[in-house]
């Protein structure tokens, strides 16, 4: 059972938002918090497996939140559900370490699936922000808000690690990874994992902002 918590300072868009994803088996809606802050107290007596966070709220919100919720509980994975399409909150919500961005005009069924994404280690983006996140992540490259690696971890990386991390810059799932390199999914699940404990990255995205900072993902894959 996925365990899910909804922070929304409208209180019908929390209950509206309960209702639709209790119709799912596989997911129970365990907490509504008002703002980041109530979202904050709620979490030190129970921690859910997804928090849908909105990004405007009173007090703390939704993106300084996800800051500090990762830094304490790097376990609980966050999307962040908004009605403002805007770019500074997009970089920040995932720098910060939201495993999803989505738009509160998505659908009810690509909202359960992208809870059901993040809870399996992946990342979920709004196909309406994707050209806006990729023109991001190449700006980051000019500023000083880079993405670090461990020293040295690029040259532990194996030829399929290479491949793996150049090709999450390019956005691609772990599916379509696996039918670009013909490889199993398992392998590559596997891969990804090693690659991020090589360069001390703390997930997939951040992966991908380094593979475009560093200019990795410009480059080909290595057969």
């Amino acid at each position: 059972m996925i365990k899910v918590m909804i922070v929304d300072d409208q209180e019908l868009i929390r209950e509206s938002l309960k209702i639709v994803l209790e119709q799912n088996e596989d997911m129970e809606v365990m907490a509504l918090a008002g703002s980041g802050q109530e979202c904050l107290d709620s979490l030190q007596t129970a921690l859910p497996d997804v928090i849908l966070m909105d990004v405007r709220m009173p007090d703390i919100d939704g993106v300084q939140a996800t800051k500090i919720i990762k830094e304490n509980y790097p376990e609980v994975r966050i999307i962040i559900l908004t009605t403002f399409d805007d770019d500074e909150y997009v970089f920040n919500a995932l720098k910060y370490g939201a495993s999803g961005y989505l738009l509160k005009g998505v659908s009810v069924t690509d909202l359960a699936q992208a809870v059901r994404t993040v809870v399996s280690g992946g990342a979920m983006v709004n196909p309406d922000i994707v050209t806006k996140m990729v023109k991001l992540f190449n700006q980051l490259a000019q500023s000083n808000l880079m993405i670090e690696a461990v020293p040295g971890g690029v040259t532990e990386l194996s030829r399929t690690e290479r491949n793996i991390s150049l090709l999450v810059g390019h956005g691609l799932s772990n599916k379509e990874i696996a039918e670009h390199l013909r490889l199993s999914e398992g392998t590559i699940r596997n891969s990804l994992s090693a690659a991020l404990t090589k360069l001390g990255l703390r997930d997939r995205t951040q992966l991908a902002i380094w593979a475009v900072q560093t200019g990795l993902a410009t480059e080909e894959v290595e057969n």
